[in-house]
């Protein structure tokens, strides 16, 4: 069966690839190398670090893939991706050569809330200070902060601005539109 994700890319430091923008193009080499294919990519864009002050400002972007992995085959897959380019995970919200996250199912699937909507309800709820000590154990779909933050929202308006949220109940653009207008301003192509 095939299936398609939304995956949101990012980066702020040089790894073997180069620059962020090096590595999240290489990046999306090999992903359709393995375990699914891409078939829609977002621009390349320029975002403020998050949290601010944290390190280098980001670049990121959105894809869609599609293969006949399971959410947690492609979670596994993306986090295999990212070693190879160096990423290492030693603190929330850290540095990064590469980082890939699976925000959601999209195509036919795209209802799809995991592991349940209670656990996905914590996860969404949390406070800022605590979603920075804690990481959930399990994969979270959708991604439980995606509607908050326009460096993967911004991004997904190239390839998914239709797509709606299964909780939520709005398209990204939607959720695009209701962020701050500052917000979505700091999100730039890069040139």
């Amino acid at each position: 069966m095939n299936r398609e994700y939304l995956i949101a890319l990012g980066g702020n430091l040089p790894g073997s690839a180069g620059k962020p923008e090096e590595t999240i193009v290489d990046a999306l080499r090999e992903l359709t190398a393995g375990a699914v294919n891409v078939v829609a990519v977002s621009k390349l864009y320029h975002s403020p670090c998050f949290p601010a002050g944290a390190g280098p400002d980001y670049v990121n972007a959105a894809a869609r893939v599609r293969g006949d992995k399971d959410p947690a085959e492609v979670l596994g897959y993306l986090h295999e991706i990212e070693g190879k380019f160096g990423r290492e995970r030693v603190e929330r919200w850290g540095r990064r050569t590469l980082d890939l996250d699976l925000l959601g199912e999209a195509g036919e699937a795209a209802k799809t809330v995991l592991p349940d909507m209670e656990t996905y309800r914590h996860w969404q709820r949390l406070m800022v200070e605590d979603q920075a000590k804690m990481a959930p154990k399990e994969l979270i779909l959708p991604h439980p902060r995606l509607h908050e933050r326009a460096f993967v929202l911004v991004p997904l308006m190239d390839i998914a601005p239709h797509w709606v949220h299964p909780v939520l109940q709005k398209s990204v653009s939607e959720m695009c539109g209701s962020l701050p207008n500052k917000a979505r301003d700091e999100v730039v192509p890069l040139p």
